[in-house]
């Protein structure tokens, strides 16, 4: 990939270009043919990404104007914490881009949103993550 890659959320006008690597992704997990997802989950899932009600998130991976990688993730609350947890859902890089560090933007990409949803301000323009 000559291209430089960019990492943002994704946007009603990729869906066709979401699509056939939602379908990869699937594919990858033993979802296709007879025991592929019903097409309304597929649109159930799209239409998630832009409902503000919704705690469910979509970025891709771009390069030379193609879409090379996919991250789904959502914040949900938990017992055993105060803040949000992220869960981190899907992941899934197109075959010609993979071991090129796709996933890795895309996961340092869902990483980036936590900043300033929940990981502590301290005043100064410092982040804290425990390891």
């Amino acid at each position: 990939m000559s291209d430089e890659l960019s990492i943002r959320f994704v946007t009603r006008q990729d869906y066709e270009r979401w699509l056939p690597l939602w379908d990869g992704y699937n594919a990858f997990y033993g979802r296709s043919g007879a025991t592929a997802l019903s097409p309304e989950i597929t649109a159930m899932t799209w239409a998630r990404f832009f409902d503000a009600y919704e705690p469910v998130h979509g970025l891709v991976a771009e390069s030379g104007g193609e879409l090379r990688g996919l991250t789904h993730y959502l914040f949900h609350r938990s017992t055993t914490a105060i803040e949000p947890t992220c869960y981190l859902q899907d992941l899934f890089t197109g075959e010609a881009a993979r071991g090129k560090g796709v996933g890795r933007a895309l996961i340092n990409g869902v990483y980036e949103q936590l900043y300033d949803k929940v990981a502590e301000r301290s005043g100064f323009v410092v982040y804290r993550k425990l390891l």
